[in-house]
């Protein structure tokens, strides 16, 4: 089944000769239980991609379909209550509340869509123990390391039934060992059933994909298969 859908679609912020074209005529499906790797410089729409797929932007042209539904026809209220059900988005800016506990911005999209607050906290600490953050559930963000704030992020984007999980590079705040424990976690939810969409610089972290997508200049230039991962390049040495 496929859960994300973009058809020829353009984005363009301002007009006339001041204008920036972020997409060109972008054509992309992500099914559920396919992860997707975006690849390519800076500038390339890598970002902008996301925010479409995510309902955050409208596309200046073409079509973006979330589980059949297209998002430019959605109004404001039904768009938020997709993003609190199905989409869970991690942000390069992390998006955290610094007045709420890491358990309760993690439960926050739950309370939100009407849990009851003892089962949107028991959803929480679930989810701050799946990266690793049991024992700091009362902590507020400013109170955490970074590495430690992206995982709450991290957290929130995965708790509940989300069918949809756009990531912009989730790892850049951990060390290694932990980004690679992150994209583990990333990969069960998608074997689970879910669709991914991952916005990275790294081929190592790209090759945890079923399918790499290269951005240049807002045009999809390229897809390949999965890539190698480190240790069969190793292995090939």
């Amino acid at each position: 089944m496929t859960v994300l859908r973009l058809h020829g679609v353009h984005r363009t912020h301002g007009a006339g000769a001041a204008a920036v074209h972020a997409l060109r005529g972008v054509d992309l499906t992500v099914d559920a239980g396919e992860l997707v790797a975006v690849m390519g410089p800076s500038g390339s729409g890598k970002s902008s991609l996301l925010n479409l797929a995510g309902g955050l932007d409208r596309p200046t042209r073409g079509e973006v379909h979330v589980e059949g539904r297209q998002l430019d026809t959605l109004t404001r209220r039904q768009l938020a209550q997709l993003r609190r059900r199905s989409v869970g988005y991690v942000f390069q800016d992390l998006n955290l509340l610094a007045s709420l506990t890491a358990a309760e911005n993690v439960a926050l999209p739950l309370e939100l869509d009407g849990t009851g607050i003892r089962q949107a906290r028991r959803l929480a600490m679930a989810a701050l123990t799946e990266v690793g953050l049991a024992e700091l559930g009362t902590r507020f963000p400013d109170d955490l390391s970074g590495g430690q704030q992206q995982r709450v992020a991290i957290a929130r984007a995965l708790v509940g039934e989300r069918r949809l999980v756009l990531a912009d590079e989730p790892t850049g705040a951990l060390d290694s060992q932990t980004g690679e424990a992150i994209l583990r976690l990333l990969r069960t939810r998608i074997d689970a059933g879910a669709a991914g969409l991952l916005v990275t610089h790294e081929a190592r972290h790209a090759a945890w994909a079923d399918r790499v997508v290269f951005l240049r200049d807002g045009v999809v230039v390229d897809t390949s298969g999965p890539l190698p991962q480190p240790e069969q390049l190793l292995g090939a040495t």
